[in-house]
């Protein structure tokens, strides 16, 4: 691999970072139910997998991460918890898509072109607060590295 490992996961947690409205952010995870200053966003390192070029040739490295993103709405009634929750996912979304630090060619999120593509990768799973004033999503990210 090109690029060490914790450069490009720290790259990464940098441009999630500076998303607006999120006010506590982590690369150590903590329970929703411990932190008070939400919304707040936690991103950890998952499974990596080598990825075969052809022989001879050097791995590819696909690398992936998790975020947790919690939002808490307090006891108000008259507030809906996912309403914040959905536009902080919007917000993430725009974050990997083209952009600063992407490559506008390609339409990829390259992490200022030390990654081949950074994108959400799979399924989200959002407990959206129904029950409560909690809301939470959690958001896979792959992200390609040559």
């Amino acid at each position: 691999m090109n690029v060490p490992r914790e450069t490009v996961y720290a790259a990464l947690f940098g441009l999630l970072v500076q998303i607006p409205g999120i006010v506590s952010a982590s690369r150590r995870l903590e329970h929703w139910s411990t932190v008070s200053v939400q919304p707040a966003l936690f991103m950890v390192q998952s499974n990596q997998e080598p990825q075969q070029t052809g022989r001879g040739l050097p791995p590819k490295w696909l690398l992936r991460a998790e975020v947790y993103l919690y939002v808490n709405t307090g006891a108000d009634p008259n507030v809906i918890p996912a309403t914040k929750l959905n536009d902080l996912m919007d917000a993430i979304e725009k974050s990997l898509g083209p952009g600063p630090g992407s490559d506008l060619m390609q339409n990829v999120q390259t992490l200022g072109g030390m990654v081949s593509h950074c994108w959400l990768d799979g399924e989200v799973e959002v407990f959206d607060g129904a029950l409560g004033e909690q809301s939470i999503a959690i958001i896979p990210i792959s992200i390609l590295v040559p």
